[in-house]
């Protein structure tokens, strides 16, 4: 048996599939990008082999500017994972992307792409405050979009 002082339990890292992986090796080299239909042209994520509106298997990663606006979040009481327990007070948030407003992806508000998941004070998030993507590589070598607040 491990002991719990030695031994942290890691925080989440995404589940890479084969329609998802081309979105984690853009976010590796630090472009959002998201998969369009090249007979229709409409966006879509999350990433899937067949358009849901024309169901055409041709696709394409567009470039996003990785401006958006946050459409909703949460502070998690208490801490889903024992891992989070030691940020507590961290935010999840969805933000609507500004090139896509359908396009909506999940995240953590930060000071820099760096910072904990808490250096945010709660009071600084609300909805519809602008904000830009940033991206942070985890222990694992996996690249995760983070958002940070437009106007700090």
């Amino acid at each position: 048996m491990a002991d719990a002082t030695t031994e942290q339990e890691p925080l989440l890292t995404p589940t890479v599939d084969d329609d998802g992986a081309p979105f984690w090796e853009h976010a590796a080299r630090g472009e959002l990008r998201i998969q369009a239909c090249t007979a229709c042209g409409e966006l879509r994520f999350p990433p899937r082999p067949c358009c849901p509106h024309c169901q055409s298997f041709d696709s394409e990663w567009r470039r996003m500017s990785g401006r958006g606006r946050i459409w909703s979040y949460v502070f998690p009481h208490p801490p889903l994972l024992p891992a989070y327990a030691a940020q507590p007070g961290y935010n999840a948030i969805v933000v609507e992307l500004a090139d896509a407003p359908r396009i909506r992806l999940v995240g953590n508000l930060v000071t820099s792409p760096d910072a904990p998941l808490n250096s945010i004070a709660p009071e600084r998030l609300r909805i519809g405050a602008k904000v830009q993507v940033a991206f942070t590589t985890l222990d694992d070598g996996r690249t995760v979009p983070r958002w940070i607040l437009e106007r700090p």
